[in-house]
Parts: structure tokens; C-alpha cells; sequence
């Protein structure tokens, strides 16, 4: 669990409640139901015209990722390949079968079943890169609704204000009605501003840092799996990988 994220959205909203109370305001004077109406389906309809069905969808899959990111520990991922490794060394590459069938990394499972099987250093880095770079594709191109989502969403916003200012244009000679107008149009580039700022952009940011933590952890399995099938030292291996850890 990602407690920064969570931390993060609480002190952002309050922050803005509280100002607002500060000021002498009321949190009902931020509740208006048609600006939200404006904004949120405005925002949510632009970004599903420019998405593919795929791609919206799986934005969805990832989303969880800015509370809940997948582990990215690339000690214990080292720790890992450098057993590999001696296992490799000790037993040659049929021995690393029995840790193929109990790996839970899907990415490295295919890794070392290409190992297993034999393949040539250069064809497993070609199969591995293909899927990497086509899962990281597949996932930004998921971020990037949100950050669509965080660019629309102030324009809808200044839609709703002008929808706002309309109405009360309609209204000037009934008094009654201009209240409601006028809150409307302002509510509506609070919403639009706020939704942008504090969650569609800093959502995006979030999962592209989260796709390129497991683009990091990929790119190091790749490297110690042709370093095993390459026949180096483990001790080789390791300082070679250590590298990452700097990432």
C-alpha cells in the first residue's frame, strides 16, 4: 500500500476545505450537483471520444496501482537471479526447471523457461525486450488517460462557469435565480481546476513512475538472464546488476 498516496489526496482536500472555512466559507458552498454533473461527465466523456474500448478499460486495471503499486524490489530481484545463477553454474541451465515451475513472476518465468530450453543469449533478449516494451506501451498509454482527463477537465470546468454565467444572464430579472447561476459558474472551475490538479495529473505522474519502476526490474532480469545463458561468474553478475539499484 502506497500510505504517500493516500496521505497525499487527505491533505489536499483539506487543505482546500480548510482554507475555505477559513475564509468564512461552508462546505455546502462547494456542493453543487450541476456543476459536478458538468465537470465529471464532461471529463469522462472526452477521454472515452479520444480512448480505445482496450485501453479504457485496462486505465481502470492500472488505476489501483496509485494506492496499491505491484512490488518493485530490485534487491530481492537480484538476490534472485544471482541464484539463479549459481544454480545455473552448479547444475547447468536443465537445473533451473524445478525454479521455472515455482517462479511467480510471470516475466521471469518465461525468461528462465527460454533458458531451460535452451535458447541463444541474443534471441531471449529480443523475445524479452519485445514484451517489455509492449506491456510498458500498454500501460502508459493507460496513464495517459488520466492525464488527458487532467487536461480536459479545467476546460469542461470553464464550460460549466460559462453555462453558469448564462444562466444567470436569463435570470437578471428574477433576483431569485441568480444565486444558483452564479455559484454554478464558479463551482464549476473549482471543480474542473481542482480535479485536474489534485487528482488526474498526480494520478498519471504516479502510474508512470510506477510503469517505469517495473520497466527498471524488467530491463535488470533481462540483463542477468543473458548474463547466466553468457556462462558469467555470479560475482559478475551481481556487480553488474548492482547498477540498478541506483535507479
Amino acid at each position: 500500500m502506497d500510505i504517500l498516496s493516500f496521505v497525499g489526496l487527505i491533505i489536499g482536500l483539506v487543505a482546500i476545505v480548510g482554507g475555505n472555512a477559513m475564509e468564512g466559507g461552508h462546505l455546502s458552498g462547494l456542493a453543487n450537483g450541476p456543476a459536478a454533473v458538468i465537470v465529471l461527465g464532461g471529463t469522462l466523456g472526452a477521454a472515452m471520444l479520444q480512448t480505445p474500448m482496450p485501453t479504457f478499460r485496462h486505465s481502470f486495471t492500472v488505476l489501483k496501482w496509485v494506492f496499491f503499486p505491484p512490488v518493485v524490489n530490485m534487491k530481492e530481484k537480484i538476490d534472485h537471479v544471482i541464484t539463479w545463477s549459481m544454480t545455473a553454474r552448479k547444475e547447468g541451465l536443465l537445473g533451473l526447471e524445478a525454479i521455472t515451475d515455482n517462479e511467480t513472476d510471470k516475466f521471469a518465468r518465461k525468461g528462465l523457461q527460454l533458458l531451460v530450453d535452451g535458447g541463444e543469449p541474443e534471441s531471449i533478449r529480443n523475445i524479452l525486450e519485445v514484451e517489455l516494451l509492449t506491456q510498458e506501451d500498454k500501460d502508459l498509454h493507460a496513464a495517459k488517460v488520466f492525464e488527458a482527463m487532467g487536461g480536459y477537465s479545467p476546460t469542461i470546468g470553464i464550460i460549466g462557469a460559462v453555462m453558469g454565467l448564462i444562466h444567470v444572464m436569463g435570470n437578471l430579472a428574477d433576483p431569485s435565480k441568480l444565486g444558483a447561476g452564479i455559484a454554478t459558474a464558479f463551482v464549476a472551475t473549482i471543480y474542473g481546476v481542482g480535479a485536474a490538479n489534485l487528482i488526474f495529473l498526480p494520478i498519471a505522474a504516479k502510474l508512470k513512475s510506477t510503469i517505469k519502476a517495473q520497466s527498471s526490474q524488467r530491463e535488470m532480469i533481462i540483463e542477468g538472464l543473458i548474463a547466466i545463458a553468457d556462462g558469467e561468474n555470479p560475482r559478475t553478475i551481481e556487480m553488474k546488476l548492482e547498477g540498478y539499484l541506483d535507479k
